[in-house]
């Protein structure tokens, strides 16, 4: 209910808001072009535009608000200095799509209006009818001189009287029934015109987020080497250092003659450190690539699903091997995503499924658990999207209370 009421309360504003946009902006550009044969008319297009931006914010703020549809500010130019002001606000890509959505947008804020009158308006009238009639008629003379009340008519048909006015009494209700819905359809139009002029266009949405990806490229790969950094120190490090203790013990042993159970014992413990050493290291190159990619992705992801707590079956489909890049993302979603599923899912099963065509891999894992996965709320998929990202991929969840959850990635070969 307070959905189909902000809706309806943006269809009454969005068309007032649009007109005095409309007005001002246009008066604006109109006073400017006549006074640009003089240093004013660029000061007045330049205050026009910015105050186009400023009513863009408005029903950014407004949509956002009252219909929950969030569009993103797009990236403007700043210049310091009075006459820098007035040329970044001049060579603003997004100043004149303002200006251009200004004019526009009461165009598109006249259908959502027309539908709210249409359904909510006459849907009541309709209905009380049989109450109203008495009222909100005409006077009809006849020619013979006899009159005639008026209430509703339609093609010579008088629908005041029973059993007709029933019929307008089931439009009322029909068209109550379907107002929502025929303001909604209604504002379509009119909430593509403000995405499209109001939002970051193309290239400023994809410089955007190569700049989020960079970031997040540069953030993980600090990470990345500061984990390697501190495994190499707390293990692989302090076990070598060990081994060459003993190697020094082994060593001062020999030169003493000490007993042969003693001097075993000692190169036990020195070859447990080495062996152990190895180990480690095989775990942190594992971490950085592992060795089983070099095998193909099916291979790497049948060894996962074996070594999984869960039963895992594994799909793969893959008429063209991508590069290595996208083979180690799927690998390391699908371990995040078989990781959740156990921690999270309560699920009997999972399934992966990965297949490689139409130049992208798409890599699709589903659990039959209890659900409720959502993006950002700690279950490690912000990080996963994240990841995909910086290949320009994409990554989709659907997880009802209840399940299934499905987590789909699409990688682009290139």
């Amino acid at each position: 209910m307070r959905r189909r009421l902000c809706a309806l309360l943006y269809a009454v504003l969005a068309l007032p808001i649009a007109l005095l946009g409309m007005v001002l902006v246009l008066a604006g550009l109109l006073a400017g072009g006549v006074l640009s044969v003089t240093p004013l008319g660029l000061w007045l297009i330049a205050l026009t535009a910015r105050g186009a931006l400023g009513a863009g914010h408005l029903q950014r703020k407004l949509c956002s608000s009252l219909l929950g549809i969030r569009i993103d500010p797009p990236a403007g130019r700043e210049e310091r200095g009075v006459f820098g002001w007035r040329r970044s606000v001049l060579g603003d890509r997004a100043a004149w799509r303002a200006v251009g959505c200004a004019l526009a947008a009461p165009l598109t804020a006249v259908p959502p209006l027309a539908a709210a009158v249409c359904g909510y308006v006459y849907g009541l009238l309709f209905l009380l009818h049989p109450l109203i009639k008495r009222w909100n008629y005409w006077t009809v003379r006849e020619p013979d001189g006899s009159v005639r009340h008026v209430s509703l008519e339609i093609a010579n048909v008088q629908l005041d009287s029973w059993p007709r006015w029933l019929i307008v009494v089931a439009a009322g209700i029909l068209l109550l029934l379907l107002a929502p819905w025929l303001v909604r359809c209604a504002l379509v139009p009119h909430g593509l015109l403000l995405r499209s002029l109001l939002g970051p266009d193309a290239a400023g949405q994809r410089i955007r987020t190569l700049e989020e990806t960079r970031t997040q490229a540069v953030d993980d790969a600090a990470a990345t080497l500061r984990r390697i950094e501190r495994d190499l120190h707390d293990g692989t490090q302090a076990r070598l250092v060990g081994l060459g203790m003993h190697l020094t013990v082994i060593a001062e042993l020999v030169e003493a003659g000490a007993g042969r159970d003693q001097l075993l014992a000692t190169v036990e413990m020195a070859r447990t450190n080495a062996k152990q050493a190895v180990a480690d290291l095989r775990v942190l190159v594992k971490g950085i690539h592992p060795p089983v990619l070099d095998q193909g992705l099916d291979t790497a992801l049948a060894t996962l699903a074996a070594d999984s707590a869960l039963p895992v079956t594994v799909t793969a489909d893959i008429a063209e091997r991508p590069s290595p890049a996208l083979e180690s993302i799927a690998y390391f979603c699908t371990a995040e995503l078989l990781a959740n599923a156990v921690k999270h899912s309560r699920a009997p099963e999972v399934r992966v499924a990965v297949r490689g065509a139409e130049g992208a891999l798409r890599l699709s894992v589903r659990d039959d658990g209890c659900g409720g996965a959502v993006v950002g709320a700690g279950s490690g998929l912000t990080g996963l999207r994240a990841r995909v990202r910086t290949v320009d991929g994409t990554l989709t969840c659907e997880s009802p209370v209840g399940g299934p959850t499905v987590v789909t990635v699409t990688l682009p070969y290139r």
